[in-house]
């Protein structure tokens, strides 16, 4: 049995991280529409136990994950520890006593209990004391219906709303006006207005490195030089080339020796989320970390298929979500950045090959195995490495934004 997941982020009121949902499925042939709910809550366990660390996907936050009623009444939930999931309870459980009794003993036990899906019955009212989140389709729950929800829940202030399939910046601000406490939904990673966004002189300072490591053959010089000018872009350097992550023997203590320590392929990654981080600074944090998931998921995609070179990759799922860190078209966005035209095209026209990477690379952010299984085999790729390469991306993307807040 491989191990399929995906994640998908969980975000409060002020758009910073609070959780992700963990999606599972058994592969990505059997996906829709026939998984069991049972065995897809019981391989989830049994994968958090032997196939991946939770930590790994969820950093230090929580992890929602559904459970069926009788995966909560075979305690499969206290396999899991309580500070790292939110028990999710599915919406086609019917509330009766059996699952009044489990959520008695799991509130007990300290866990945390979110209803999914939520349509308002009135019996809900016995299992509110235990309940800490109810999440509500925000696209299939018109307002009379949340206002509804709202007022029943009145006298039970400690339990929080979360807002599902919110994808665009307008429904985030009606969530938030309709007081929801969290969104689930990849409304941050979309523009929030069509504007233009000057760059800094640092950033154009980190455009033009892009543009001298995008050749060929790189002037180690010419890049010492553009470093130079620059005190707190070669004190980053230093910094990121000195990292934990990197495991050196010895202490980096000049410009050049960073450069030919780093090679051109870890030098290409540093600049391009470099650049990603500062433009980003007024944005979610989850934007960035998407980011860097994406480019280091391509370039392993890249590697699987060894027909396209690994930096542009990269460099293509770094640069996928630009239009929303600058509110801007990708088209706008394109024009002020010295990229290969292979990887233009990618972002503007969708064409290409890299392009196909990045479809795949969605199709796992949003746990749709059955469209993911159609590319894989198009692009004959081995099925049993991609799902690794993903969970490997997850682990670099917190690592390296651990490493990034070191420099900041």
């Amino acid at each position: 049995m491989f191990f399929y997941a995906a994640r998908q982020p969980i975000l409060d009121r002020d758009k910073a991280l609070y959780g992700y949902e963990l999606l599972f499925r058994d592969g990505v042939d059997n996906a829709f529409p026939d998984i069991d709910g049972d065995e897809a809550t019981s391989k989830m366990v049994e994968g958090s136990q032997f196939a991946f660390d939770l930590g790994d996907f969820l950093g230090d936050k929580p992890g929602f994950i559904n459970f069926t009623l009788d995966t909560l009444l075979k305690k499969y939930p206290s396999m899991l520890p309580r500070e790292q999931v939110v028990i999710e309870i599915l919406e086609t459980i019917q509330p009766g006593k059996r699952l009044l009794a489990e959520c008695q003993q799991l509130k007990e036990e300290g866990y945390t209990l979110a209803l999914d899906d939520y349509e308002h019955k009135n019996v809900w009212r016995h299992f509110y004391p235990y309940i800490d989140i109810i999440k509500i389709d925000f696209r299939s729950t018109n307002f009379e219906q949340i206002e509804e929800i709202k007022q029943a829940i009145a006298d039970f202030p400690h339990i929080k709303l979360l807002a599902e399939k919110v994808e665009t910046n307008a429904e985030f601000q009606q969530a938030l006006e309709q007081g929801f406490s969290y969104f689930q939904g990849y409304f941050f990673s979309r523009p929030e207005m069509m504007q233009t966004r000057a760059l800094s002189p640092s950033q154009f300072t980190l455009a033009e490195l892009l543009y001298e490591t995008s050749k060929a053959e790189m002037d180690l010089v010419a890049i010492a030089e553009v470093f130079k000018r620059d005190v707190t872009l070669s004190y980053k350097l230093l910094r990121y080339s000195n990292s934990s992550i990197f495991k050196r023997r010895a202490e980096i203590e000049t410009i050049k020796h960073a450069l030919v320590v780093l090679g051109q392929a870890e030098l290409k990654k540093f600049l391009s989320l470099l650049f990603t981080a500062q433009i980003s600074t007024d944005k979610p944090a989850e934007l960035m970390r998407l980011a860097m998931t994406r480019a280091n998921f391509a370039e392993s995609l890249a590697a699987l298929g060894q027909n396209i070179a690994l930096e542009k990759a990269f460099l293509t799922g770094m640069m996928s979500l630009m239009d929303a860190i600058l509110d801007e078209p990708i088209e706008s966005v394109m024009e002020k950045l010295p990229l290969a035209n292979e990887i233009k095209d990618a972002l503007i026209h969708n064409t290409g090959l890299l392009a196909t990477y990045l479809n795949l690379i969605k199709c796992y952010e949003t746990a749709n195995w059955k469209e993911a299984s159609g590319i894989i085999e198009a692009l004959s790729l081995d099925p049993d490495k991609v799902p690794d390469a993903y969970h490997h991306a997850v682990q670099w993307a917190n690592e390296q934004m651990k490493a990034l807040g070191e420099l900041t």
